[in-house]
This record gives structure tokens, sequence and C-alpha cells, in this order.
């Protein structure tokens, strides 16, 4: 790598005044001789966003993470975080950060209390006097109270998993960044992550996660991008991305015989789905109303259907493998 391939961002802001989103990447490429793990990647994560990165083992994702994090330097591009280059702005940038990626690293011998207090001797925003407070705090947090007694080597890995959560959030954070952070957890526990989730984001804060549970991604997050064999397939917000392959319609009727005589003879493909129609194929939402009103049909809900994420996810590898 050379120095001439990271150049700053235009429009990055100042060291007192970071603006933007919370973390942008233009151009971002990471090569490891023969392998190309990220492939000129243009992304921004929106600050306040609980961001979703997605794609299979292999797709780049916690390469792109670690760049963010000036963990691993890019073979090429420009990386910002919080407003600030990339690694230049690192020093500034990073108390601000909380992160779990590729799984937390303690000492074995210690028991996850002592691992915690070490963690939080090194923040830099956190006084001496509050470091005890904090570190109950955030064992509480992440439902560890009961075994910070006992040491490191001996958890399971959901216990390693929530120790790594709780050094992520010893401090107020604007962004908290998660690599499979449900990873080994029982489903309490990922209910719990998800609730953490939640109250970071009412805080204001930004949390970039991936994960590879699709259902959980949907259920917590309002963008996310979808990474396959170091390439970005798509980003932006959810709702609009699944929107935008929304097809079909579906309709609620308590007559299902009589919308789909209806529908049919509009020239619709319909069929029987639930407590009501689902077209597949046909005219548009105001051709089908107008039908199954001259049809005397009742028509209690008719709207576009709309994929999972899953469904999209789908979509989106299967066509790049096309």
């Amino acid at each position: 790598m050379t120095g001439t391939d990271i150049r700053p961002l235009a429009g990055a802001g100042t060291a007192d005044e970071p603006a933007g989103p919370a973390a942008r990447v233009r151009g971002l490429r990471k090569r490891y001789r023969t392998v190309t793990a990220v492939d000129g990647v243009d992304l921004d994560v929106p600050g306040g966003s609980v961001f979703g990165m997605l794609g299979p083992n292999g797709s780049g994702k916690t390469t792109l993470i670690r760049m963010l994090l000036g963990l691993t330097r890019p073979t090429a591009g420009a990386v910002e975080l919080l407003g600030r280059p990339v690694p230049d702005g690192l020093a500034a940038s990073l108390p601000d950060v909380g992160a779990l990626v590729e799984g937390p690293g303690f000492h074995p011998f210690l028991t996850g209390r002592e691992n915690l207090r070490r963690a939080a001797a090194t923040e830099p925003r956190l006084p001496s006097s509050q470091v005890r407070p904090a570190v109950e705090e955030a064992l509480e947090r992440v439902g560890l109270a009961p075994a910070a007694g006992r040491r490191f080597r001996g958890y399971s890995l959901g216990m390693k998993q929530r120790l790594g959560l709780a050094a992520a959030l010893l401090v107020p954070r604007r962004l908290v960044v998660l690599d499979e952070p449900t990873n080994g957890l029982d489903p309490a526990g990922t209910r719990e992550i998800r609730a953490i989730v939640a109250e970071l984001r009412a805080a204001g804060a930004t949390v970039l996660l991936s994960s590879h549970l699709l259902s959980e991604v949907e259920a917590v997050c309002t963008h996310v991008a979808v990474l396959k064999s170091g390439s970005l397939l798509a980003s932006g917000e959810l709702r609009r991305l699944l929107d935008a392959v929304a097809d079909g319609w579906e309709i609620a009727s308590t007559d299902v015989e009589g919308a789909l005589t209806a529908l049919r003879g509009a020239g619709a493909s319909a069929h029987a789905h639930g407590d009501g129609v689902l077209v597949e194929d046909g005219p548009e939402g105001p051709v089908l109303f107008e039908a199954l009103v001259r049809a005397g049909v009742p028509v209690h809900g008719l709207r576009r259907r709309r994929p999972d994420l899953e469904e999209l996810f789908t979509r989106l590898t299967e066509e790049e493998s096309g």
C-alpha cells in the first residue's frame, strides 16, 4: 500500500465539530495477496441509524469494519469515522466509539469483573473514581452481574460476548460497532441485545452491526448494506429497499371466492392467501379495487405485498450470482 492511496474525504468536519455520517468510505479496497476481501465499496452510515451489514461468510463484512476502526489498513480508498479521517483522526474519534469485533479478547485467568475494570481503566473519559460504578452498571446492563466473579476462561461463548458488549458500553458512545453480537446467545440473550440496541438508538447513538440472522436485523435495523464477495450489492434505508422490490397485492376480504372470480375476470393472477387473496400479477391496485367493488365483494384492505429481508437478501445475492 502506498501513502497516496488514502485521501481525506471532502466535507470532513473539524476536530471540534465532526460533521456528516457516523462513518463513510469511498472506493474502499482491501487485497490480501491474491484475494480481494473488499472491492471498491462506497458506503455511508447515517448518524443515529441502526445499520445492519449483511452478507455470507467471506463477503467482507468484518474486514470492512476493521478498516473503519483502523484495525486494518486499506489497500486503497478513503475512510472517515465520526467525521474524521482514518487513521489520522482516530485518536480523537475512538473515545466516542465502542466496538465488539471478532469476539472479545480478555485475560483467561481474571474474572469478568477484573477484566472489565482493566478495560475501564484505559477509557480516557472515565475518571478513576467512576471506574467501579461504571463496571457494575455495565455488568448489570448485559445480564452478567451474577457471573462477574467467575474467571473468563470458564465463560461460555455467550457469556464472553456479553462481557465484550459490556466493555463497549462502559461510557456513553456516539457509535457502537457490533460484529455478530448475538453469536452464542440463546433466544433470551438475543432479545436482550435487541433491547440494548434500541436503548442506544433512543439515546442518540449510531449502531453498526453485522449479523447472519436476517430476522434479527429486520427487527432492529433502520438501514442495511448487503455485501457479497467483497462487493456492495445494495445499501440504504431498509423500508425503502423493501418497498423497491414490492410486487403483487394483498387483499383482505370475507368473500374469498367472490374476490378470486372478480380479480381473475379483471386479468389478475390471484389465489387464496391467509384471510384474503394474494394477487401476484395483473393490473394495478386501483383497477383491482374497482373490479371488486363492481362485483359487490367486500374489501377490508388492499396493500402492496412487501417481501421480508430474507427474500430481499436472496434476490440480491442470486441476481449477483447470475
